[in-house]
């Protein structure tokens, strides 16, 4: 099937996809670092604060995601998703109203559970269980909605504040939202899922058995993959969380550094698409194993380089990684362990990343403030995640073996 028709063919199921990835963007620090300075100012915070703040919402977001992300295996997406969404509305609307530092905690982690996890969880566990020959190319177009709330919210956003403020600002992303919520209810009048009154059809993964939660956390392979999955969403959340102080060092402008972004997010979308592609024709066992080298590349460019240009091409190795991200880690679990829990599994899966993503800020702020400079930090970042391809290498050569020669399906009648 080429691309056209497989868009073509698919189209209601991949834009509900894109929807749902679109929304996340509300929730990501990407967006939420927009506000932080006039966050800080209103409260009263200093960084450190702020950053704690930060840093303990998500936190308690990754733990709530071990048990609502499951709820994928037992929600149809169509209400699943737009309730989801209409959460993430009503958590931008108390950005609009928190006035002191108290609410602060509990809105960045409805922001984080809501956006950064579950709108693009049970888009990429919908897109991992629909698809079985073309779920890297499925998770691929679903994730551009992501790529394309990167590259334009920022924008719109720095304008927007300057000219109705930080709070109002809040208050059209709620809007948007509320917006997008019942185009998910159109969109998935029917369910893409292979799903009648009397089977449910779902993939095997290794040994051809259906895994659960518990086998998968006993299993080696979870352990030893287990450095690869932290390392970019700690290490690049803790770039952007640091952006300012980053532009500062180098003797840039931020809105100089703010420029390569574009830049960024189109090569992460290009990264992206051919993934996707690589899932679908090779499997996801290679791309486990390298995934994390472009970033580690990325981090020692950026920690020497000294012009814009120079930044330009360690931005862009980060860019390949965050392409990869966006489709690989749903296919992984789905190709290796099934699809029959696969939504409480990627649960498990997304909770760790969202609690690297909270613990990167704080330890690159804390390396600061012991005097450790960023520069400097970004070496030893690499050499983590050179560790997690190395890790990642020995756990997948173990049991690549074990997996089905091509994909199982197996039909399940109650």
């Amino acid at each position: 099937m080429s691309f056209v028709s497989f868009l073509r063919q698919n189209l209601r199921w991949l834009a509900a996809g894109f929807l749902l990835t679109f929304a996340s963007s509300f929730g990501q620090t990407f967006f939420i670092s927009i506000f932080a300075g006039q966050i800080r100012a209103d409260l009263g915070l200093s960084h450190g604060a702020w950053g704690g703040i930060y840093m303990m919402g998500t936190l308690a977001s990754a733990v709530v995601m071990i048990w609502a992300g499951g709820l994928t295996d037992r929600i149809r997406v169509r209400y699943l998703g737009f309730a989801t969404v209409v959460c993430l509305a009503m958590s931008c609307g108390m950005m609009t109203v928190t006035s002191e530092i108290w609410m602060l905690p509990f809105v960045v982690f409805a922001l984080r559970l809501f956006g950064q996890g579950m709108s693009g969880h049970t888009a990429s566990v919908a897109m991992a269980r629909w698809f079985t020959k073309t779920r890297g190319r499925a998770l691929a177009v679903a994730s551009f909605g992501f790529a394309v709330g990167e590259a334009i919210l920022p924008i719109v956003f720095v304008a927007l504040m300057a000219w109705i403020g930080w709070r109002a600002s809040w208050g059209v992303s709620a809007a948007i939202l509320i917006v997008l919520a019942p185009l998910l209810l159109v969109l998935l009048k029917e369910e893409r899922n292979p799903r009648t009154d009397n089977t449910v059809v779902h993939s095997l993964g290794l040994d051809g058995i259906h895994w659960s939660r518990l086998q998968v956390l006993r299993f080696p392979l979870f352990w030893f993959i287990l450095p690869a999955l932290l390392g970019p969403p700690a290490f690049g959340t803790a770039f952007f969380f640091l952006q300012v102080h980053l532009a500062e060092i180098k003797g840039w402008s931020h809105l100089e550094l703010v420029s390569l972004f574009p830049a960024y997010t189109a090569f992460a979308v290009i990264s992206m698409m051919l993934s996707g592609l690589a899932i679908d024709r090779f499997g996801t066992a290679g791309l486990m194993v390298v995934y994390t080298a472009p970033s580690a590349i990325g981090f020692i460019l950026f920690a020497y380089a000294e012009t814009l240009f120079a930044g330009l091409i360690g931005i862009l190795f980060f860019a390949i990684t965050t392409g990869i991200q966006a489709t690989l880690p749903a296919a992984f679990w789905a190709q290796f362990f099934g699809t029959r829990h696969l939504g409480s599994i990627k649960a498990m899966a997304t909770a760790i990343m969202v609690f690297g993503s909270a613990i990167g800020p704080g330890l690159t702020g804390w390396g600061l403030n012991h005097g450790f400079g960023f520069e400097t930090q970004m070496l030893w970042i690499s050499g983590y995640l050179v560790f997690g391809v190395i890790m990642a290498g020995i756990g997948v050569s173990r049991v690549k073996a074990r997996l089905p020669v091509s994909a199982q399906i197996d039909v399940i009648r109650p």
